[in-house]
């Protein structure tokens, strides 16, 4: 474990963005364990989701509070984790922050064009590309007092993992 602080990652960002590998991939380097915020969601949220019907707030508390309890769980335990979690708007975070005293985020961040060829491209999940352009609007991105970092989905997982840690002042 890095430093003496217990921590809590989560990986931001709409769908698309590769969230689960380079939250893999922080985890895997940092020797915490990995947690896929998509298997929170409740049966209904799923298929909303499969149907095409863009999730609203009602729809995302339950799912964040899960999430938010897992991280406590993580805490609990002195555990450091890092989550996967699209956590689109402040007040998702902030949701998420009630799980433990220190949770960071790091947002993948990339265009429109790469977002939309990704969902298009990818097979066996839940999420329609149709829904790409909900989640864009609702995307309030980490405001300057949120403790964070920003890395470009366009370059590779390592370099992502690289800038993050380094942003984060997790590794030198």
């Amino acid at each position: 474990m890095v430093g003496l602080v217990t921590q809590h990652l989560v990986v931001m960002g709409v769908s698309g963005a590769g969230k689960s590998t380079t939250g893999k991939a922080l985890a895997r380097h940092l020797g915490w364990p990995f947690v896929e915020g998509d298997s929170f969601h409740p049966a209904a949220n799923l298929a909303k989701m499969r149907a095409g019907i863009a999730l609203d707030d009602a729809d995302r508390a339950p799912w964040l509070r899960a999430l938010a309890a897992e991280i406590a769980r993580h805490q609990a335990q002195g555990q450091c984790s890092v989550l996967g979690c699209s956590a689109l708007k402040r007040a998702y975070r902030d949701m998420l922050r009630q799980g433990a005293p220190r949770v960071r985020f790091v947002h993948v961040h990339g265009s429109r064009a790469l977002l939309e060829s990704r969902l298009t491209h990818r097979e066996g999940h839940f999420f329609p590309a149709r829904l790409l352009d909900s989640q864009l609007a609702a995307l309030e991105p980490l405001a300057a007092d949120e403790d964070g970092a920003v890395v470009d989905m366009a370059l590779s997982v390592g370099e992502q993992v690289r800038q993050a840690l380094r942003r984060l002042a997790l590794e030198g």
